[in-house]
């Protein structure tokens, strides 16, 4: 059966920091901080609302993120700015490796799908902008469960979807919750540890690989 890789997008494929520059013309030397902030939050607010099953979709997430972020570093932007910074979410860009590296993928016969937290038109959208949407077989969004990584029916959800097994289906992303999520549901997940400053969580569940670029993941999920 040929191999099946899933790609997480935000934070793997595609550079959830690209609104630095946007928020340094705001706000100054905070840019930084408040856009770590702002990524940690929505996801904290995408897990809260997964255990909860109080569901909203990932674009509210990352508006209530960022929300919050406003009032925890006291920067009131008018709501003109914030709109216009979630315009730029739904535009962020891809990662310097991503178009190259997702060229070898496909030329070496594997299968690629999209698999994301973000719902199925805005990572359409978000792929197609950023120049890598051909790459895919198709995009898998969890917002069709109404629930978030890592509950494990997502995971199941994807193999449906690509009709992939889990021995030949494997998870791609830099974010380590993502990764413990796949492992756990039987899935392989490659870890992208996009910066040595970057740590794994210790749960005693280990990716089946590492890379630090998406140029090695051929001949890595090859051996």
């Amino acid at each position: 059966m040929p191999i099946t890789l899933a790609f997480d997008v935000y934070g793997t494929l595609i550079d959830t920091h690209g609104v630095v520059a946007a928020l340094r013309a705001i706000i100054g030397d905070k840019a930084e901080k408040f856009s770590r902030t702002w990524r940690d939050k929505q996801l904290e607010y995408s897990f809260r609302r997964g255990l909860m099953q109080n569901y909203e979709n990932f674009a509210i997430c990352t508006s209530d993120a960022l929300d919050y972020t406003c009032t925890y570093y006291r920067v009131p932007l008018a709501g003109e700015q914030k709109n216009e910074l979630l315009g730029m979410y739904r535009a962020l860009p891809a990662f310097k490796d991503a178009k190259e590296g997702l060229a070898r993928l496909q030329a070496a016969a594997f299968r690629l799908y999209a698999f994301s937290n973000g719902s199925a038109d805005t990572v359409e959208a978000l792929l197609t902008k950023a120049g890598i949407r051909d790459f895919f077989l198709g995009v898998v969004s969890v917002d069709d469960l109404k629930s978030f990584k890592p509950n494990p029916a997502v995971y199941s959800y994807f193999l449906r979807r690509s009709g992939a097994s889990g021995n030949s289906a494997w998870l791609i992303s830099s974010n380590p919750f993502d990764v413990i999520g796949a492992i756990s549901a039987g899935m392989k997940a490659a870890w992208g540890q996009r910066s040595p400053e970057e740590f794994f969580d210790p749960w005693g569940i280990e990716p089946t690989i590492t890379v630090r670029s998406l140029f090695d993941l051929v001949e890595h999920i090859a051996e």
